[in-house]
């Protein structure tokens, strides 16, 4: 996640708070990672406490995951012109007030909004902590073990979140995983203050409004036109679903598509585009935002109905959760140690294509789970696959994501790559939520008439939910293969020399 355009080194000496400064930028992006993760461990919870339905508690992840991807591009320039320390200070108390609201929502709309506006404030933070380490750390040795300590959070924070979300879910209320941000982040934004050096950048600072407002409310249009689709006619009475021909369905998606082709237009023809096309439209580049929101869209899908796997038919606590998704975030970490090292030797094809295919075949496995499988037997050999495959595609992607572009545009190539994923995750989220929620009524209507036992169909038709959920997840990882074998074309000496390490 970078900014728009990454800041120049200054060549004054350096800053002598400099690491002061590393710990502030790492607990920022540890607190946008962890947030993911945490609130997915606490679902179950919120779920039955505020009485949000199956058809909407999807809205509890994309609110934040379309904000936050919708908006990074945006947030980018704001960090640069109007001053990075500024911009993160400011994104670290509106992430405090946020995460306050969430804390004490009363209703589902109110934590929606809440989650929303979290979105909106990583959105500010994310890209104005990266460009603070390019400019904090001028010297080539230190940068590179501060990207290293940037990395190791974006791909250790998903971890903790589970961790930490089961201990607050368990031991106190899922309104702590939302309150335990708001001293950390004050806490934050008050040694930001002190610790960390003002940049920003010079030039041209005319912003793209109607290009973020354009994308994200058509993205956010798409989201909701999903949600209709799955929602029931009549709950007292029927069982039927709206379905993908409702009209409430079909007016949202109609508005989402007329909004994207608007977005695009505009883009074409505005001297300060919020995403210049020529960033996209190249083969290896666009191959790789296509990898990027494929598997974003499959692999928030997969934490979120094996959450509610887990805990709802597993009998799961949500802290014994949070430790079965652990061998993922393991998986994950310890392979990008041996991909980073292969890259240079194979190139980025090699690693990727077998990456995806391990992935997929990883999803599709949980096909097989039901409410008597064993998680060793049949989970954990599915994380396994899913994590290799993951580090085996994040890292090459990462990199051809970055093939070919010009120093103008490199900021906003590596931050495309990451509101690929966020925005897949939040469209993936709501689509297979959407096919989930279509199945298990499907199930019930077809097998409720005449049941000796109406409770274990209605336990069966949530197995066979995350079986649907689970197979399509698989196809959209399956997209991904296709997308990156027809489209990635870069060798190992097209990569550059410091592949993406800014990206996170």
């Amino acid at each position: 996640m970078s900014s728009l355009e990454p800041p120049v080194p200054s060549s004054e000496a350096p800053d002598p708070k400099r690491w002061l400064a590393l710990a502030v930028i790492a607990v920022a992006q540890l607190m946008i990672v962890l947030d993911a993760s945490i609130v997915n461990i606490a679902l179950p919870s919120a779920q039955k406490d505020l009485g949000i339905s199956d058809a909407d508690r999807q809205w509890v992840v994309t609110a934040y995951t379309l904000t936050f991807g919708g908006l990074l591009l945006l947030g980018g320039r704001i960090a640069d012109f109007a001053g990075r320390k500024r911009i993160l200070v400011v994104g670290l108390i509106g992430f405090a007030a946020a995460s306050a609201l969430g804390g004490i929502a009363s209703n589902a709309a109110l934590l929606y909004s809440a989650r929303g506006l979290q979105g909106l404030f990583a959105a500010l933070m994310a890209p104005a902590a990266l460009s603070l380490i390019s400019v904090t750390f001028t010297e080539p040795k230190e940068r590179a073990t501060a990207f290293g300590v940037f990395g190791a959070i974006a791909g250790g924070g998903a971890a903790i979140g589970l961790i930490v979300g089961g201990v607050l879910t368990e031991y106190a209320s899922w309104r702590w995983c939302l309150g335990v941000n708001v001293p950390i982040a004050l806490l934050a934004a008050l040694a930001a203050l002190r610790f960390v050096r003002e940049s920003k950048a010079e030039g041209d600072t005319k912003y793209d409004i109607p290009g973020a407002v354009l994308v994200t409310v058509g993205l956010a249009s798409l989201v909701y036109g999903f949600t209709e689709a799955a929602k029931l006619k009549d709950p007292g009475r029927s069982m039927e679903v709206m379905g993908w021909t409702a009209p409430g369905t079909m007016t949202f998606l109609g508005v989402a598509i007329v909004l994207l082709v608007a977005f695009v237009l505009w883009e074409r023809r505005t001297a300060n585009p919020l995403l210049p096309l020529r960033v996209a439209l190249d083969r290896n580049r666009g191959g790789s935002y296509l990898v990027f929101l494929f598997v974003g869209a499959g692999l928030f899908a997969m934490f979120l109905f094996l959450t509610f796997y887990f805990q709802a038919t597993l009998g799961y606590t949500p802290l014994r959760s949070g430790f079965a998704f652990l061998p993922f975030s393991i998986g994950i970490i310890a392979g990008a140690g041996v991909i980073s090292q292969l890259l240079p030797r194979l190139g980025p094809k090699p690693i990727m294509l077998p990456g995806l295919a391990s992935a997929t075949i990883g999803m599709l496995l949980l096909t097989r789970v039901t409410a008597d499988t064993s998680y060793w037997t049949h989970v954990l050999p599915s994380l396994v696959l899913l994590s290799v495959g993951m580090a085996a595609v994040f890292i090459p992607a990462s990199s051809t994501a970055l093939v070919g572009v010009g120093s103008h545009d490199a900021g906003v190539a590596s931050a495309l790559l990451n509101t690929s994923q966020q925005v897949g995750g939040s469209l993936g989220t709501a689509l297979l939520n959407t096919l989930y929620g279509g199945a298990v009524t499907a199930f019930v209507t077809d097998n409720l008439r005449g049941a000796a036992n109406p409770k274990q169909v209605a336990a069966d038709s949530l197995v066979h939910g995350y079986h649907v959920a689970f197979f399509w997840g698989g196809m959209l990882l399956l997209a991904a293969l296709v997308a990156a074998t027809l489209l990635i074309v870069a060798k190992k000496d097209d990569i550059p020399a410091e592949g993406a390490a800014a990206v996170a």
